[in-house]
């Protein structure tokens, strides 16, 4: 696999030479027991540098999964939803959290989510929701803060910082899976390409350079490209302007 990292190169330098910071940040979706992926993800995440918040499946989450967690600092748990369960009918996009129930039944999944979590992995569990295939009905998203979550994460820039009173949009950006095609790399050029837009947007005062910088990964799929296109992009936003953040415990 071949990349011209020239464009992302350039752009990193007019961020230097700016004097701007891109706070960044790692996801990675599915997780619900210890594989030998999760373990490639760690040590790629500790030779890195950067911290992976792990998107974990509550309802077939392990215990083995919460003691390999405990030991391994890289990786920050997070509440993925319920059940990763499609409740949309045939003609929608796949949807866990909006409304295709009551609402008291959706909410009572996300509450169940946290509480299941929490007695699993206790104070290594950040308050952050990751709703599965990214998408949450408003009126969910409005329940969350009163739940004990303090962030929601989907995907794509957020439009303002809240999705709701007490509750930070903190979303993923970039997604190097072609889901709707061979489920492998995306033509890394095109990745490239899509990074520095996403950059100039925030270097240019387009898009929030507030919001950490998302990178989004889903370890059970991976192929090698995958893992070498994401360690090489995430090695040379590190080496430029990218400052790790993580999320905060409360």
């Amino acid at each position: 696999m071949r990349s011209d990292w020239r464009p992302l190169q350039s752009e990193l330098r007019r961020w230097q030479d700016a004097g701007l910071t891109l706070p960044l940040w790692w996801r990675d979706d599915d997780a619900v027991t210890v594989t030998p992926q999760i373990e490639k993800l760690s040590a790629m995440s500790d030779e890195l540098g950067l911290p992976v918040h792990l998107a974990v499946i509550p309802r077939e989450a392990q215990t083995v999964l919460a003691e390999y967690v405990s030991d391994q600092s890289v990786l920050i748990p997070v509440v993925h939803g319920w059940a990763h369960q499609n409740h949309a009918p045939a003609d929608e996009k796949k949807a866990e959290f909006r409304l295709h129930r009551p609402l008291e039944a959706v909410v009572a999944d996300a509450e169940a989510g946290l509480s299941r979590l929490r007695g699993l992995f206790g104070d290594n569990l950040r308050p952050m929701f990751v709703p599965p295939w990214n998408r949450i009905d408003s009126k969910v998203a409005m329940q969350l803060h009163g739940l004990g979550y303090r962030i929601l994460s989907t995907a794509t820039p957020r439009k303002i910082p809240l999705a709701a009173p007490g509750l930070a949009q903190i979303n993923t950006h970039l997604d190097p899976i072609d889901w709707r095609g061979t489920r492998g790399l995306i033509d890394p050029d095109r990745l490239i390409a899509q990074t520095v837009e996403l950059l100039h947007d925030r270097r240019t005062g387009r898009a929030d350079n507030a919001e950490a910088f998302g990178v989004l990964t889903h370890h059970l799929v991976h192929d090698q490209d995958i893992w070498t296109f994401t360690q090489d992009l995430l090695h040379r936003l590190l080496d430029g302007p990218g400052t790790p953040w993580t999320a905060p415990r409360n």
